[in-house]
């Protein structure tokens, strides 16, 4: 099972916050609907890959959409926020409510370094 996606030069992995424009076709006309959430999985492998956003629409109800990574009404991916999670699923989320059903904790760029640990003073006895 893959935990990353690339698709356009765009890389996203579970648990990213991604905004994908989707083209839709009314009558004749070809508009462009944004749909932001949550990645909470990623299935398959070469031509068959997909993965699932999930969102909280109005009135807070849950919302998932899966694609086919090599959907042609894709138009592009965006990479709000990088997630860091621990899982390759996060099927959990959706028994989630209100704001603790989309926090994520953000992935850190940078690593800072660890502080060395400060040692004990020894102890003194009272005499």
């Amino acid at each position: 099972m893959a935990n990353r996606i690339k698709i356009n030069d765009t890389v996203f992995a579970v648990g990213d916050t991604v905004v994908i424009y989707q083209k839709i076709q009314e009558e004749k006309k070809m508009r462009t609907q944004p749909f932001e959430g949550i990645v909470i999985g990623i299935k398959g492998r070469d031509e068959n890959k997909s993965f699932t956003v999930r969102k909280i629409g109005a009135g807070g109800i849950g919302v998932e959409r899966i694609w086919p990574v090599s959907s042609p009404w894709i138009e592009k991916i965006e990479v709000k926020r990088k997630g860091k999670v621990r899982r390759a699923k996060l099927y959990y989320l959706r028994e989630r409510v209100g704001k603790k059903a989309v926090k994520i904790k953000a992935k850190d760029e940078k690593k800072k370094p660890r502080q060395p640990r400060r040692k004990s003073r020894p102890k003194t006895s009272k005499k």
